[in-house]
């Protein structure tokens, strides 16, 4: 997975440079996400896969498929990738370029898994909480996995806090054996 994403990073920090200077940060997140949503696909990944069909054959096949995106930016884009054997990467160059444009926007992602369902307000509260310790705008996605037993796990990026009570049960039983 590590060279997957060493792969795929140089030509996400390219074009992000280039959405930034041009100002279509936007306009490429969307464009890229329809574009990895393509890439994904089962049947694109044999015909990209597919050596009998040629470069010029899989470029367009992959354009007529992605409806929204226009332009010869995205062209370049799609030819580019085909000709470096690369198209199979849009969703890790997208992911990567997502992280880079929420760095840029001041915003982070936390993975929030709840014991229990969460209320709005709770939410609020936890977010708000996040932000003042993340010093950044959060965007929080909210999971419920019942085998924490009680409290929350949250992952920021590489950090991780765990107050769960399965951890904390966890921790005791290693202090236990020790």
């Amino acid at each position: 997975m590590a060279e997957v994403t060493t792969i795929a990073r140089p030509y996400a920090e390219a074009l992000f440079r280039l959405s930034d200077e041009g100002h279509t940060l936007d306009a490429w997140s969307a464009d890229l996400a329809e574009m990895a949503e393509v890439a994904a696909n089962a049947d694109v990944r044999a015909a990209i896969a597919n050596p009998k069909l040629g470069g010029k054959q899989l470029v367009e096949l992959f354009l007529s498929l992605c409806k929204d995106v226009k332009g010869e930016a995205a062209r370049n884009l799609v030819e580019l990738l085909v000709d470096n054997g690369r198209l199979a990467l849009l969703p890790e160059i997208r992911q990567l370029f997502e992280i880079l444009k929420d760095e840029r926007e001041g915003k982070v992602e936390a993975a929030i898994v709840s014991a229990f369902p969460m209320d709005d307000a709770q939410k609020a509260s936890l977010v708000s909480d996040l932000e003042r310790k993340f010093k950044r705008k959060v965007e929080a996605h909210v999971t419920v996995d019942p085998s924490l037993i009680g409290g929350v796990r949250i992952a920021v990026g590489d950090e991780v806090i765990d107050a769960s009570v399965q951890a904390k049960l966890a921790n005791m039983a290693v202090a236990l054996k020790a």
